[in-house]
């Protein structure tokens, strides 16, 4: 018979993962998805905790307390996750049962995972070789900006006084560009004020195309002009230049490796699994 909290919980994971929402809110079309989908889980995970594999996989109190507490931080009051969980049929003591039985398949998961082939120094030369352009680096620019908004509701942000206050801003900084993040401070209303407007190490096609084109046609320290786009008025300045580039195989190697192994161990679980749904029906 299956364990009613394990079966609560995966429908719970799935219901969240799929829509967003818990069981209890979903409409009738997606509660017979989930149903069948936490069903399929909670057969497949049987199997796997009948294995042999399973036979001295133990999960340490440390790592489901703290598995716990990661879920559990997600909510702002105690009543509040405990409500939660009473709405989908399940109470703490039951949670943390399903939660260290999830902990305990992916942990069986892990070992079987220790099976796969070693990733040798040759097998990463090869797909170094072998994916160019996965190493490639687009040519990127740092970049901060200030932004002032056009509001024709608001009398501080028609577009005449909009555009009369960044030139002000403007004015202040062609006298003195190492100003911008303190002129960003007082004066920008996006997000990025408080970082003295940094957007960061900006790649070719990221920011509107106004700004974009501005920004890929200025040299490192540059200042540009007043530029408008759907947002408001933005001024831009170009603090550095990284060239296109093509990471070394000594940059790349330590990437390509983690992520053959990570491959591989998938390969290997995923192998496995298969062969397990394959074989002669288990007991729940």
């Amino acid at each position: 018979m299956p364990e009613p909290a394990a079966l609560a919980y995966l429908e719970l994971k799935t219901a969240q993962s799929l829509f967003g929402k818990s069981p209890a809110e979903l409409a009738e079309e997606e509660r017979i998805r989930v149903r069948t989908l936490a069903d399929r889980q909670y057969g497949i995970e049987a199997r796997v905790l009948q294995t042999p594999e399973a036979g001295d996989v133990m999960v340490p109190e440390v790592s489901l307390q703290a598995a716990f507490e990661e879920i559990r931080k997600r909510y702002a009051e105690e009543d509040e996750f405990l409500a939660d969980l009473a709405r989908n049929g399940l109470d703490q003591a039951r949670f943390m049962a399903a939660l260290q039985r999830e902990l305990r398949v992916e942990a069986i998961l892990e070992k079987v995972g220790t099976r796969a082939t070693l990733v040798a120094d040759i097998d990463v030369d090869l797909y170094y070789h072998y994916h160019p352009d996965q190493f490639r680096r687009p040519e990127t620019r740092r970049a901060r900006h200030i932004l002032v908004t056009v509001n024709p509701d608001m009398p501080d942000n028609t577009a005449e006084v909009a555009r009369a206050r960044i030139e002000a801003v403007a004015a202040r900084l062609v006298k003195n560009p190492k100003r911008f993040e303190e002129q960003a401070l007082k004066h920008s209303e996006c997000p990025t004020a408080m970082q003295g407007g940094v957007l960061g190490d900006v790649p070719q096609g990221q920011l509107y195309p106004e700004l974009d084109a501005a920004l890929f046609s200025m040299r490192a320290g540059q200042l540009s002009g007043v530029l408008e786009s759907p947002l408001g008025y933005h001024l831009l300045w170009c603090e550095s230049i990284t060239p296109q580039r093509i990471l070394s195989l000594s940059q790349a190697r330590a990437p390509i490796r983690e992520m053959l192994e990570k491959r591989r161990k998938r390969i290997c679980q995923q192998a496995w699994l298969k062969q397990l749904q394959a074989g002669p029906q288990q007991p729940a």
